[in-house]
């Protein structure tokens, strides 16, 4: 009987350690779910006027995932330790929510790689359209061309259709702004990047895009299997305890000490004073010898 108790013991005991290692690997992957998103947004952040509002909704949901995520984590350690089914149960589904969720950013992710071409080229023209009058836009200009070290929309003469050319100027110079070049030839003559901004853009945005459905789904395939593994968990949790109560059952009926259930209704028959028993001897009764 102590063999069995301690095997039960020490299953329950595998059990919580299991529960652990599985929320601490989610811990882990909500932190770096976080730290994925938060570094999309802030690139995205840093090209907003290129890049339409509905392309930081991926990066957004990413964040939020890894937060409820870790919330998630926390729960299930606690039901762990509390050996609760229910709050086991509970986990599991909460884990196929966040894998539906993971699964539309991803979904979302993928569908957006598709546009991020014709997005890039339509704000570009438009950015440099605006450039002259509008500092906000000269400032996100100039800061996309001197990262990405390149210069106009395919090349530095998209930039003959909005700026004005100096006086004396034959027709092959074209006025770019200074952050078309790099900084070495600025003292001297001006020689632009020879790259425009949309081929480098465009991978930019498309591969932050590839790197929230991949990742997403990775996760989301993780998170699915880690809901599989807590409905089993809390199946093995209830059974452990089944056994453990038999096995308590048992042990009481083995050493004679099951009760019956009070009745309430019954109370213990006093002896009528008028009735008394003949038999029993008080401590002034005679003796008998």
């Amino acid at each position: 009987m102590t063999t069995d108790r301690n095997d039960l013991n020490m299953g329950m005991r595998c059990v919580k350690y299991m529960i652990f290692v599985i929320n601490f690997m989610f811990l882990l992957t909500a932190i770096l779910i976080v730290t994925v998103g938060t570094a999309i947004g802030t690139i995205f952040g840093d090209f907003e006027y290129f890049i339409d509002s509905h392309f930081f909704s991926p990066a957004h949901l990413l964040v939020a995932i890894g937060i409820i995520m870790m919330f998630v984590s926390i729960f299930g350690c606690v039901g762990a330790v509390k050996e609760s089914t229910a709050m086991i149960n509970i986990y599991g589904v909460l884990l196929a929510i966040v894998f539906i969720l993971e699964l539309a950013a991803a979904i979302s992710a993928f569908a957006l790689q598709g546009q991020v071409k014709e997005m890039v080229r339509r704000t570009l023209n438009e950015s440099i359209a605006n450039y002259n009058g509008n500092p906000s836009v000269e400032q996100s200009v100039d800061f996309m061309q001197q990262v990405l070290e390149c210069c106009g929309v395919d090349s530095h003469k998209d930039w003959s259709f909005f700026l004005q050319p100096v006086a004396n100027a034959t027709e092959s110079d074209v006025v770019v702004p200074e952050s078309c070049c790099p900084p070495s030839t600025l003292k001297e003559s001006c020689i632009p990047y020879e790259y425009g901004c949309l081929d480098r853009l465009q991978w930019v945005v498309a591969q932050s895009a590839a790197l929230i459905a991949t990742g997403a789904m990775t996760v989301a395939f993780v998170q699915i299997l880690g809901s599989i593994c807590a409905f089993m968990l809390a199946r093995t949790i209830r059974r452990t305890k089944s056994l453990r109560a038999a096995r308590r059952w048992q042990l009481q009926q083995s050493l004679g000490i099951m009760t019956k259930p009070h009745n309430p209704s019954y109370t213990q028959m006093e002896k009528s004073e008028k009735n008394p028993d003949s038999e029993m001897y008080l401590p002034n009764s005679p003796s008998v010898n």
